[in-house]
């Protein structure tokens, strides 16, 4: 019997710095200005392989109807002609629907990870365009750090590092649907952006880049204008962020999880322990931003790729 192959792998979260909602494209998305940034909170998932007729099983601590971890691993097979019986096991700690990410990060890993399973490693453009397909974020996650997002997402352009600074997470649970959140924005237009609304975004993105205290940072998320008016329990929230010292403070894509960056882990610790009376432990989470370096290095150690390389996505020395 063909020898089983295994890997563990974390799959971070990312939280949107900034984003502006420009205009509706003529395909249908809409023209977007972000900076993604990937933090410390983690799903875990487990990857068992074995050659043979090909099947994918998952299992997971939450159901999720039309899993991207299955739509990736599907993608990747197609595309690498390989076949054989794939299992996954996820443990979901990153919230559901609440602008993290989560389901892209997990694509992602899987688009990382099983190529190198697989001995049929993929170059970082065809791994970018099998992200695209599966959703805009997922793309970003192949990237990690500090990222500059445009088009509807997909198209990315990395910022330099930044420091591993403390920030709280809310998750409080609220469903907002990102349909309806488009359409209240209004921006159905398919012409071109103000040119203030570029430069603002300019502004900001400079400010990331020069590594300016990150409560000089002028962040937007357009999203919370129409998202607080429905909701103004998040708009509280954030108000409340604002008091315990975050700077910034804001909502991640079109929520409901808002952030606040600290100055320092007395500070962000502080604000845990008031947050934790309003809310339950697993709405609360104190997590770091990680950088595009830390990022990488986590996926070469679980992936057993050389540290030292600078071939990316990662490789191992098995690979053909």
């Amino acid at each position: 019997m063909p020898a089983r192959l295994r890997l563990r792998l974390r799959s971070l979260a990312k939280i949107n710095l900034d984003l502006r909602v420009l205009n509706k494209r003529p395909d249908g998305y809409h023209e977007l200005r972000t900076i993604f940034q990937t933090i410390s909170l983690a799903d875990t998932i487990d990857i068992e392989y074995q050659p043979g007729r090909s099947r994918i099983d998952l299992k997971s601590n939450l159901n999720i109807p039309d899993n991207l971890i299955v739509r990736a691993a599907d993608s990747v097979m197609k595309t690498t002609g390989r076949t054989g019986r794939i299992g996954f096991v996820l443990h979901k700690r990153i919230p559901l629907g609440g602008g993290l990410g989560g389901g892209s990060s997990n694509a992602a890993a899987v688009l990382l990870a099983l190529p190198l399973l697989l001995r049929k490693p993929l170059p970082i453009e065809k791994l970018a365009e099998l992200a695209a397909d599966l959703g805009s974020d997922v793309p970003f996650f192949l990237l990690g750090g500090a990222a500059l997002g445009l088009g509807r997402g997909t198209e990315l352009y990395p910022l330099p590092d930044l420091p591993a600074q403390p920030a709280l997470l809310i998750a409080p649970g609220i469903h907002v649907s990102t349909k309806e959140a488009y359409g209240e924005l209004g921006r159905e237009s398919t012409n071109g952006p103000t040119v203030s609304t570029i430069n603002r975004f300019q502004s900001v993105a400079w400010q990331i880049a020069n590594a300016s205290p990150s409560a000089d940072w002028a962040c937007v998320n357009d999203f919370e204008s129409v998202v607080f008016g429905r909701h103004p329990q998040l708009k509280s929230i954030k108000g409340k962020l604002l008091r315990l010292g975050a700077r910034p403070a804001l909502m991640s894509g079109s929520g409901s999880s808002l952030f606040g960056i600290f100055p320092s882990r007395q500070l962000r610790d502080r604000a845990v322990e008031s947050f934790r009376k309003e809310f339950t432990k697993d709405k609360v989470y104190s997590v770091t931003m990680v950088s595009r370096a830390r990022y990488r290095a986590l996926w070469r150690r679980q992936l057993a790729a050389p540290m030292d390389s600078k071939v990316w996505p990662p490789q191992d020395r098995y690979a053909r």
